[in-house]
């Protein structure tokens, strides 16, 4: 079947906090999809997704969702129902890999160093226990978000209080040792790692304004990192990509610690990461010689059903 006569089923927007960003994503895939040949419906998920995939009946969906129902295995679960191959990956790397606690546990059982933490409930942070069991800085994020929504630095020496409003409708949070140093993020492919980029944003930390407003963050790539660590970089990565069962490519982010202990902590592993103008697994592949259509073709041409 050519390009021409493949009939993909985009699915964007969605429901989950990061809606803005899965559009831009999806907006940008989309016209990549066009110029590649294919004949392209794209669906702004709601609760009527499967409706709409049955009526359009598509040879492949690509899932340009972010964050909840999207990136946490329930979609891919109702396209393994459908048979609908799709791009990403499966049920259980993306589930494991959208709930920070869980996909820890995994880390660390292959030997992936992550930051000293542990959960807390909503009622636990409000009623001052987390305090009591950590000392500041530390990091306090939703166990099942991204883009750095909801993450809140703790820092030492304030009357800082988050209040029901910070924390919003989340249960759940991720309590984590604030580890100072250098934002790494690394991009990997089934195939391998393809290189390490460093985040300086030019005030605060890489949150979501500093994610997605151009010229809030420098990127630096190359990483300036020593040799060794860079390796480490991309080792850890390629392995927790390859421990959870990811498909299609990941997004791996660590800190590293230059001037305490020398070493990179593992923050999380991103199943779906961003496609936007400012996203970094298109800049680190567009470093590497692979064009913004040659991943978006890589992606289709991986698309199956099962894990």
């Amino acid at each position: 079947m050519t390009n021409k006569n493949k009939h993909v089923a985009l699915i964007l927007g969605g429901l989950s906090s990061e809606r803005e960003v899965s559009l831009s994503s999806g907006n940008a895939v989309h016209k990549a999809l066009l110029e590649l040949g294919y004949t392209v419906t794209p669906i702004d998920m709601g609760r009527d997704v499967a409706l709409k995939l049955a009526e359009i009946k598509p040879d492949v969906v690509y899932n340009a969702l972010h964050g909840t129902y999207g990136e946490d295995g329930c979609l891919q679960g109702l396209l393994e129902i459908m048979s609908i191959p799709y791009t990403h990956s499966g049920v259980m790397a993306s589930a494991i890999a959208m709930d920070k606690q869980q996909a820890k546990h995994v880390f660390e059982a292959v030997g992936i160093q992550c930051c000293e933490g542990f959960e807390a409930t909503n009622i636990e942070i409000l009623n001052g226990t987390v305090d009591k069991k950590i000392a500041r800085p530390y990091v306090i994020k939703p166990v099942a978000e991204g883009s750095s929504v909801g993450v809140h630095i703790m820092l030492p020496g304030s009357n800082q209080i988050l209040s029901a409003e910070d924390l919003g409708k989340t249960t759940r949070f991720l309590v984590e040792k604030f580890i100072p140093g250098k934002e790494l993020s690394v991009a990997v492919m089934d195939s391998g790692p393809l290189g390490v980029i460093e985040l300086k944003p030019m005030d605060g930390f890489y949150d979501y304004t500093n994610k997605y407003t151009d010229g809030k963050t420098l990127h630096l790539l190359p990483a300036e990192i020593p040799a060794d660590i860079y390796e480490k970089a991309m080792h850890n990565a390629y392995l927790a990509h390859k421990t959870l069962g990811c498909r299609g490519i990941s997004r791996s982010d660590f800190r590293y610690d230059q001037e305490g202990d020398g070493k990179i902590y593992m923050l999380e592993i991103n199943t779906h990461p961003g496609f936007t103008p400012l996203s970094l697994v298109p800049e680190i592949a567009g470093y590497k010689g692979i064009s913004f259509k040659d991943l978006v073709q890589y992606l289709i041409d991986g698309a199956k059903c099962g894990e």
